[in-house]
């Protein structure tokens, strides 16, 4: 049902047919996994879409609240006093309250909130609302919702909350939790004001320790270092002075939290807090304090039991596929406290029981219903728990009896897809997108029953001629459900027809065909009838994407017109496709499509038309008259489709009317069944319904809204008197019904029903019941098998061997083929059509295919002819291929993968390039003085110069002006005379200076004293100048290194010319000896490092085409050059006469010989005397050659070694000059670090300064805040005063007036006679017990003891007004009283009353105000402390910056060994005072000839004490003896002898005797070992006989294991067969009355003890009245 008024008709065109026509809400499904509520004690409460939907737990029946202004955002009901709370989701959203069940609006809150509301949630008493709103305001708002007043609100930027409760014993603390934090809101009350304080809870880290909080802002205190200074907060050191000083935390401070999960209150307003790290968590409301509850040990046997009930919930979720969840420490998501303790649950779907007692709970485990639960609320009397799913399912579980949950509600998890009639308008189906069809009474909505495909869903489409549900998949399957029974639909036939998703399912108004719209332009046709076994008859291929589809049904020519809606690409307009199907389609197939299934163009009459607008959706009626929804603007055009209408230019049909929608967002068409109405529905989520002849707007619902994605479908009933809407994102399942329409319209369409149900009323039968005999679809999903074989299908059903009919029950079995899995039904069509081509041309297939291998046999034979004979002849490998298309394609692709690849690598390249380039400019080229090394000859010695970037202009500035700066400061200190000449004598110790740069070239002239720095202007200037002396000694030796390496390389030069000589030499020696070669290398010569030689790539060069021919031809030339240079006569003819010279150099003469003479050969004896005179001349020459050539080699031997000597000499002297360097180098470096520790001196100096400078502005600006919240705090305390000094003053006089009422009485009454006055001075005294509501009442609840507000005061006046309408009744009137007295006593009794009332009122409200004051005086007293503090530390700081800048660090230079210190602490130089030195000296100088005198007198003291400590020594030394020997008498005497010694002494042959017994103690091991043997073979086989009987008792378990499945199969039947007899219900009739007369007795109980407590009041008052008025008695 509806409680809200109906919405007007929108346009001007409305007029008479909206007032004549409207819609109402028939009911409302769907589901929402949060808020949920209950609103009473039978009925549970939550938002979905436009509607909040009430259902009754009893009756299972739902109504429903429509939010007039959109969708439903935030949501919140309090059950006690049957009020809900929610708002809508539109720009600057409303808070609407509503009461149940009348369903009447109580307020309307119009806050601050600019786009939505998060939360929200009423007080559980009192009438307060708290709100919580989204970006970009995060407030949080205190409501007076019967006041419409808006109490307090505070911001939080950035908190994105989570839940949000009231306390229910005290509505003035207010819990709020996000992802990560808690924070409890004490609401605080000073007469008509309020405030909202913010107490955050910290909570404790990821392992569930608790730690204090380190505030990092205010330490407790500062460590101060003597020679380092304060350490001060982190928040100064990072420079923050601002509002980020006070909330900055380094990222080693921060630790991951607990992440809070739920939250309930407890009776003692404690907060439990479920955690997602498993934890509970209780937190104190007043102090914010937390506590970690922790689980109490088991007992053994109950741990046991908890262990494997783990293992079994385990195992399960393992099976299910599931991660396996820990029970023993559970996420929990939701929490609802009772009396008895804490019920939780999580994402194991398990409701557990935590007992609580302290710190500890014992937890148990009460349900399990197989799903994630999300929420659990109990109903107001505590007797029933509701638990929430994500799934869609509602169940309740009620605590007192501990049964089982009991399902509730079993809707969709998912948003609903589409919805559709059943024959006969009795029932509805609908589908969700994950794959949910569930069936529903269309009269009042009552969800019947529910399936469950498993799959996503895309389309869905009810049969007219059965009670068939065809659904599409994503998959591209249609499942088919049997729904003739709807209590148990079942799934009897499943077809695969496409790849590509079904995107819409559509059924002709007599049940013949059934249309799928695919992707791709195929759209499928179906036979829809059961008995055709849903046989695919065909598919039709559109050009273009098919936007709309619709039907067109013409039972007169018997003909389906189909109109299809395209989006062609390339074309501005529409394209409206349309195609006839008849029932010839059905009976004789194969005479309308080809072998692939398509039907033909002309069979189906294929029509196409352009429309001139770009259309989303298009319907067409019998009149060839067209309506179509505008994509470009919110209209509807008309097109007649009729040759008048076509434009001249083009073949486009020209609309003729168009009609506002007055909708935002793109849309679509409904085309009632007998076209008489056409539905519009948008994004906006309203529904236009429009007379399809006038096209005036008859009726519109805003039944959706645009936040949920508008309407997703619409569909009417055949008998047009439901429509069914379902929104896009919103879940909500919509059916409205006429509330009013014109009798006429009522009349037409239930005419075309009953001429449309006499057609059906034909088959409909007859389908049904061939339906039902088909036997159910088995899902599985291994084989995944799909639809039937076209040839299966095409036989007749009864007579099909694919169909089997039995003789008992008559159900059809559908037979599958193992052929047909994963196929469509696409695919089938083509297998079928491969399979009859290869039986076709199988012989010609054979053919080819011999021939093809003959071919390739003569072709291999010619590339192995191909390969043996020469190159020259050789052809190439591609013209050997027969394909050459495909031979180009494949070289192609090759290509584009070498392009793409080569790209990759360029742009790779280019990146390493940019990377070189950027390294090489910040590294080297910016370099003004590139890194080098210079390394000696022979030794591991080598030095480095500096580094030094240019200086830029900038720096040279500042250098300028620091000098001319100092120039002046010094021109102005000469003035002074002597104090000029002691800073010059000063200026020119080292030891004051602090480094010995100006021994090095160093200008330390132009530094300021290091007494002097204590301004920042002159430190800076001074680290300025100190960079500049750096700068200078480092090019200054750089300068000298550029000498030493110049030096290197003049002496390499000089070593290789000599070198060169050595070779010369060694060559004539013939001496194979390695000459040493210096060389510099890459780290003296560094920039060789930034060119690349030929000889560091190891990879071959890529070389192009070009590039390779070039190579050969160079190479060609190469070799003919070669060739020419060997074939030169002059060349070869010198060297055969003369070796190859023309004259002969001394050098040459080594390789000298003398040629013997021709005659050597012959015998000495033959010879003549001329030969023996030519060969003592031969010997002659010989031996003096030999003596030349000694000479020679002698001369060249000792070139040889003064050449060696040189180059050794001068190596040696550049090692030298190396070795000075570095030695120079080093304490180069040594002044540089002492001048960088000044700079760093210096540095520190200036840091610290700036972090004094920013702790202090920080602490200023916490000041600033500080002293405006005490003003405004100290406001608040004034104003506060005030208000109490006149609210007493108020106070007061009611007081006083209710002390004139009581005493008015007996002047008022004064002339009642004094036995009456008497009477009535009890009765005016007397009061009625005081009344409380029925919820306080209730034991049940754990929150009865709740304080209450001061509304709740002024209702529990009303109620004692109400209780003393009693008292005032005649019955109580004394007798003989006048009635007039009695009522004026009446009246004058409530006077009195109201005025007490008013008093206690009035003191309460004063105590609250007095206890304002005092909390905030205690906050000013914290401010006060607070800015004492900031005081204080600003004072140290101011007196830690006066510290720094005269307690400077001053930088000596003391000499090695002056000064040795035993330890490494720096001494305390606090009261050092400096002096000269020669005072020093002089005193050391005493102090040394003191020394001596001393030296001397010793040595003669102790020469007489050496004499005295060598006769003691002698003394003591003979005293030793002496007791040496007595110790050794003593022993002989009392020496012991055993039997050992006694053997050794006595038998002659001891060690034989040893062997012996060692022989037999051998002996005696090796029986052990035997006997040890034989003991471990006896335990072996009894081993085995142990493991024998193991076997037997396994058997034996086995066996009794089968017995005990038989047995638990026996149980579970008679399970079922005592559930059959339905006994339980009886059982439960009788507990249910024994309970009825049990609270029945509690109640009289009750009333017997008020009634005896009465009357003991009653006596007591008549006892006091008689002791007062007969004292005497």
């Amino acid at each position: 049902m509806e409680a809200a008024a109906e919405e007007p008709c929108a346009g001007a065109r409305r007029g008479c047919a909206a007032e004549e026509a409207a819609l109402e809400v028939s009911w409302v499904q769907g589901f929402s996994n949060k808020n949920f509520g209950f609103i009473n004690n039978q009925t549970v409460c939550y938002p979905c879409g436009n509607y909040i939907l009430f259902l009754d737990i009893e009756t299972k029946k739902t109504t429903a609240l429509q939010c007039q202004t959109g969708q439903v955002g935030a949501f919140t009901e309090n059950g006690n006093s049957h009020v809900l709370a929610f708002s809508d989701r539109r720009l600057n959203p409303i808070i609407y309250i509503y009461t149940f069940p009348e369903l009447t609006k109580l307020a309307e809150l119009e806050g601050n909130a600019q786009l939505d509301y998060t939360l929200l949630a009423l007080s559980f008493t009192g009438p307060y609302l708290a709100s919580f709103s989204s970006i970009p305001e995060f407030i949080l708002s205190i409501w007076n919702w019967q006041e419409n007043i808006l109490l307090c609100s505070k911001s939080q930027p950035g908190v994105t909350a989570t839940s949000m409760s009231f306390n229910p014993m005290n509505w003035q603390q207010l819990c709020l939790v996000d992802e990560s934090s808690v924070t409890v809101w004490h609401i605080e009350r000073n007469n008509d004001e309020h405030h909202l304080k913010q107490n955050p809870v910290e909570l404790p880290d990821a392992q569930g320790s608790v730690s204090h909080h380190t505030d990092l802002f205010f330490p407790i205190s500062y460590d101060e270092d003597p020679y380092y200074g304060p350490l001060l907060p982190v928040s100064a050191i990072a420079g923050l002075a601002g509002d980020e000083a006070e909330t900055f935390m380094p990222r080693n401070y921060i630790k991951p939290l607990l992440h809070p999960t739920a939250h309930c209150w407890s009776a003692t307003s404690e907060v439990y807090v479920g955690c997602k790290e498993g934890y509970v968590l209780a937190i104190d409301a007043e102090t914010c304090g937390v506590s970690v509850l922790q689980q109490k040990p088991l007992p053994d046997h109950l741990r046991k039991i908890s262990d494997v009930v783990s293992y079994v919930h385990k195992e399960v979720q393992r099976k299910k596929g599931d991660k396996p969840m820990d029970l023993q420490k559970p996420v929990l998501f939701a929490m609802a406290f009772c009396n008895e303790g804490l019920y939780t649950a999580g994402s194991e779907g398990i409701l557990f029981f935590y007992q609580i007692k302290g710190l500890q709970y014992e937890m148990k485990i009460y349900a399990d219903i197989l799903q994630p639960i999300s929420s659990l609320i109990f109903s107001p009397d505590y007797t029933v728990l509701l638990l929430v799913t994500d799934q869609g399912t509602l169940y309740t579980y009620t605590p007192a009896h501990s049964g089982e949950a009991v399902k509730l509600l079993d809707t969709c998890r998912s948003c609903f897809l589409a919805a559709d009639f059943l024959p006969g308008n009795k029932y509805c189906v609908s589908v969700t997108i994950s794959g949910e069809v569930q069936v529903w009474l269309l009269k009042d909505g009552t969800g019947l029953s529910k399936l469950n495909l498993n799959v996503q869903a895309t389309a869905m489409a009810c049969c007219p001629s059965s009670n068939s549900v065809a659904v599409g998949t994503k998959r591209g399957q249609i499942y088919f459900l049997d729904v003739t029974e709807a209590e148990a639909p079942r799934v009897v036939h499943r077809i695969f027809v496409s790849e590509f998703p079904v995107l819409s399912l559509h059924c002709d108004q007599s049940g013949q065909f059934l249309i799928a719209r695919a992707t791709q332009g195929h759209i499928f046709i179906l036979d829809a009838r059961p008995s055709k076994l849903f046989e695919v008859l065909g598919y039709v291929e559109l050009a273009g994407e098919v936007l709309d589809l619709s039907i067109l049904s013409d039972f007169n020519s018997d003909l389906v017109e189909v109109v299809v809606l395209l989006n062609v690409a390339g074309v501005q307009w529409a394209r409206l496709g349309t195609f006839c199907l008849s029932s010839a389609l059905a009976t004789d197939n194969d005479k309308y499509v080809n072998a692939h299934g398509m039907f033909n163009a002309s069979a189906i009459k294929m029509k196409q038309y352009d429309l001139d607008y770009s259309l989303s959706s298009a319907v067409r009626l019998k009149d060839n008259t067209v309506y179509g929804y505008c994509t470009c603007a919110p209209f509807i055009c008309k097109y007649r489709l009729s040759e008048e209408n076509i434009s001249e230019d083009s073949s486009v049909f020209l609309s003729e009317k168009r009609i506002p929608g007055n909708q935002l967002g793109s849309g679509f068409l409904c085309l009632s069944p007998s076209s008489r109405w056409l539905a519009s529905a948008a994004k906006d989520g309203v529904l236009l319904i429009y007379d399809t002849f006038t096209m005036d707007i008859l009726a519109q619902k805003h039944c959706h809204s645009h936040q949920g994605g508008g309407i997703r479908s619409v569909v009417f009933s055949l008998d047009g008197k439901f429509i069914l809407v379902n929104g896009k994102n919103d879940g909500a399942l919509v059916c409205l019904k006429w509330k009013k329409l014109k009798e006429t319209e009522f009349k037409e369409a239930a005419a075309y029903w009953k001429s449309l149900l006499a057609i059906l009323n034909k088959s409909t039968s007859n389908e049904n019941a061939f339906l039902k005999s088909i036997a159910e679809w088995q899902f599985d999903p291994e084989s995944k098998l799909e639809s039937l074989p076209e040839e299966k299908v095409k036989e007749a059903p009864l007579k099909s061997s694919n169909v089997e009919l039995t003789e008992e029950d008559g159900n059809i079995t559908t037979l599958y083929s193992s052929g047909t899995i994963d196929m469509t039904w696409i695919g089938q069509k083509i297998k079928k059509v491969m399979k009859e081509e290869t039986q076709r041309f199988g012989n010609q297939k054979k053919e080819l295919e011999m021939e093809v291998e003959k071919l390739r046999e003569t072709i291999q034979k010619m590339i192995l002819e191909n390969e043996q004979v020469p190159d020259t002849e050789k052809l190439e490998p591609q013209e050997f291929s027969l394909d050459i298309e495909e031979q180009e394609k494949a070289q192609a692709e090759a290509e584009q993968k070498v392009i793409m690849m080569r790209k990759e690598i360029e742009m790779e390249n280019l990146a390493n390039c940019y990377v070189q380039d950027v390294i090489k400019h910040e590294c080297w080229d910016a370099m003004y003085v590139k890194g080098r090394t210079v390394k000696s000859f022979h030794m591991a010695h080598e030095v480095k110069n500096y580094p030094l970037k240019k200086r830029s202009k900038e720096e040279l500035e500042t250098l300028e002006k620091v000098l001319r700066l100092k120039k002046v400061e010094t021109a102005d200190v000469k003035e002074e005379g002597e104090k000029a000449e002691v800073m010059a004598d000063d200026s020119a110790s080292c030891c004051l200076i602090g480094s010995l740069s100006s021994q090095y070239g160093g200008n330390t002239s132009i530094l300021y004293s290091q007494w002097d720095l204590h301004t920042r202007e002159q430190k800076v200037n001074q680290i300025v100048l100190l960079k500049d002396i750096i700068y200078n000694l480092k090019t200054a030796f750089n300068k000298e290194f550029d000498k030493v390496a110049r030096q290197k390389e003049q002496d390499i030069a000089r070593v290789k010319e000599r070198n060169l000589r050595i070779r010369e030499i060694l060559a004539q020696l013939e001496l194979p000896v390695e000459v040493w070669e210096p060389a510099l290398t890459d780290d003296e010569m560094p920039e060789r490092a930034l060119t690349v030689q030929d000889s560091e790539i190891k990879a071959e060069k890529y070389l192009t085409q070009e590039e390779r021919q070039k190579a050969e031809m160079l190479a060609r030339l190469e070799i003919e050059r070669q060739l020419a240079a060997t074939d030169n006569e002059r060349l070869r003819a010198l060297d055969d006469m003369m070796g190859g010279v023309l004259e002969v150099k001394k050098e040459d003469i080594l390789k000298m010989d003398i040629p013997p003479p021709a005659f050597i050969s012959k015998p000495e004896h033959v010879w003549t005397d001329e030969e023996k005179k030519k060969f003592r001349d031969y010997e002659k020459k010989v031996k003096e050659l030999n003596e030349e050539k000694e000479n020679y080699r002698m001369s060249l031997e000792d070139e040889l070694e003064k050449l060696e000597a040189s180059i050794q000499e001068t190596t040696q002297n550049f090692d030298e000059t190396v070795r000075k360097l570095s030695e120079k180098k080093v304490k180069l470096e040594m002044v540089i670090y002492q001048e960088e520790l000044k700079i760093v001196n210096l540095v520190y100096a200036l840091m610290l300064d700036e972090e004094l400078g920013t702790r202090e502005t920080g602490l200023h600006n916490f000041l600033m805040k500080k002293e405006k919240e005490k003003v405004k705090t100290a406001r608040t305390i004034q104003m506060t005063k005030s208000k109490i000094e006149s609210y007493i003053d108020i106070y007061e006089n009611a007081v006083v007036q209710e002390k004139n009422v009581e005493s008015s009485f007996a002047r008022e009454f004064a002339d009642v006679p004094a036995d009456f006055l008497e009477e009535l001075l009890q009765l005016y005294r007397q009061r009625p017990k005081t009344p409380v509501k029925e919820t306080v009442l209730d034991t049940a609840n754990p929150y009865r003891k709740c304080l209450g507000s001061a509304e709740d005061n002024k209702d529990a006046l009303t109620l004692l007004m109400k209780a003393m309408d009693e008292l005032d009744s005649p019955e109580h009137m004394p007798n003989g009283l006048d009635l007039s007295i009695w009522e004026n006593f009446c009246l004058a009794r409530r006077n009195k009353m109201e005025s007490e009332e008013m008093v206690k009122w009035k003191s309460q409200t004063l105590a609250e105000m007095q206890a304002f004051l005092r909390r905030r005086v205690d906050d000013s007293d914290v401010i006060d402390s607070e800015i004492e503090d900031i005081f204080k530390e600003l004072t140290w700081l101011q007196e830690e910056k006066m510290k720094l800048q005269l307690n400077l660090t001053i930088q000596f230079l003391l000499k090695q060994g002056q000064v040795e210190l035993e330890n490494t602490e720096i001494p305390e130089y606090s009261d050092a005072v400096l002096i000269n030195k020669s005072v020093i000296e002089e005193l050391n100088r005493n102090i040394m000839a003191q020394g001596e005198k001393k030296i001397a007198s010793m040595v003669e003291y102790k020469d007489f004490s050496k004499g005295i400590f060598h006769l003691e020594w002698e003394h003591r030394k003979m005293s030793m003896q002496i007791e040496d020997l007595q110790q050794k008498a003593r022993d002989i005497m009392s020496l012991i002898i055993s039997k050992d010694r006694q053997l050794l002494l006595n038998v002659p042959n001891y060690d034989s005797n040893v062997a012996h017994h060692i022989s037999v103690m051998e002996q005696t091991l090796g029986i052990m070992d035997e006997l040890h043997k034989k003991n471990v073979k006896n335990r072996q086989k009894k081993v085995k006989q142990l493991e024998k009987c193991i076997s037997l008792k396994e058997q034996e378990n086995y066996e009794l294991s089968l017995e005990l499945k038989e047995m638990l199969v026996s149980t579970s039947e008679r399970r079922h067969i005592f559930e059959a007899a339905d006994t339980r219900h009886i059982s439960e009739k009788a507990a249910r009355q024994r309970y009825r007369e049990i609270l029945k007795q509690k109640h009289l109980r009750g009333l017997i003890k008020e009634e005896k407590e009465e009357f003991e009041i009653l006596q007591a008052q008549v006892g006091r009245l008689r002791s007062r008025l007969f004292p005497i008695l």
